[in-house]
């Protein structure tokens, strides 16, 4: 069988519904999903923060990492449908490729979706999809739809606590309806072509993750299909423009993320053996490990 480790989360645990009321004699906030105010949007995406970091997956720690991030992100969120929030850009210590957002502002990109990327504007592609759900409000409505499906929903509204965990819980599994990843698709692309960077940069990036032997990240796992995507995103890219903007160089992108790229390189060889194998669960376990996920280099099987 082939050989492989994969990073595991705990599920957050949802409370039963509890009386609203004794809710508010308790001091606990109830929130209507409705007409929730991007204060209180805000505030609950702080706590779901919280509640991720440290606990579900590490930050990583590289200033100047960060920093870049940061720098793309803010660049996007001013040139968004939605700059009036503040937004939170955190690199995530993982060597997935992967990419997710919560509500109220907060956009998390593995530091695995970094290396992969060429060049800045594939990587500033993938930020401006994620901002394109905090815009498009997606996990508010994830969260109405998973409080009424589990009888979590009051006639006031939901408690907040209760938006906190469910919270966590989507975030971790990130479902996202083909409605959802149309829209943010729509409202990705429009984003980076509004903040300067070259829009063919959004499809590249899909299909140069596509054809990795099949291999579909999460940000790309959901319905509707990635082709389909695909084929959307090239029918709003002027193929007159689709060049024209920043971040394709990619030399620039490799020397500004090279303290991942060298990451990834020492995780590689931790997990391969001398001559390219895969090594055993035995030896992994004797082994320090500098990214939570093992990278298959070889479809050779390993038999135990």
């Amino acid at each position: 069988m082939l050989l492989s480790l994969s990073l595991v989360v705990g599920t957050a645990q949802i409370a039963q519904g509890v009386p609203w009321l004794e809710l508010l004699l308790r001091g606990i906030q109830i929130i209507q999903l409705s007409n929730m105010s991007d204060q209180q949007e805000v505030q609950i995406g702080q706590q779901i923060n919280q509640q991720l970091v440290g606990k579900q997956f590490k930050l990583y720690r590289n200033r100047e990492i960060n920093r870049y991030v940061d720098q793309i992100g803010q660049r996007l969120a001013k040139r968004s449908e939605r700059p009036n929030i503040n937004y939170t850009f955190q690199v995530v210590d993982d060597g997935n490729i992967n990419a997710f957002a919560t509500m109220g502002g907060f956009v998390y990109i593995n530091t695995g979706l970094i290396a992969a990327a060429d060049n800045e504007a594939q990587l500033a592609s993938v930020m401006a999809h994620e901002i394109g759900h905090i815009v498009g409000r997606h996990s508010i409505q994830q969260i109405k739809q998973a409080a009424i499906a589990r009888g979590l929903a009051e006639a006031a509204g939901v408690d907040s606590n209760t938006m906190v965990n469910l919270g966590v819980e989507l975030a971790l599994r990130r479902p996202n309806s083909r409605q959802h990843e149309f829209q943010a698709d729509e409202l990705g692309i429009k984003n980076l072509k509004q903040a300067g960077y070259a829009p063919i940069g959004s499809v590249d990036f899909m299909k140069k993750l596509l054809k990795q032997r099949g291999f579909i990240p999460g940000f790309l796992s959901t319905h509707p299909s990635t082709a389909d995507r695909i084929d959307s995103l090239e029918q709003s890219i002027d193929s007159n423009r689709a060049y024209v903007g920043d971040g394709l160089n990619n030399r620039a992108y490799k020397n500004k993320t090279r303290a991942v790229r060298n990451q990834k390189k020492a995780a590689l060889k931790r997990t391969t053996g001398r001559r390219g194998r895969v090594l055993r669960s035995a030896q992994l376990a004797q082994e320090p490990q500098a990214c939570p996920i093992v990278f298959l280099l070889t479809s050779r099987t390993v038999r135990r």
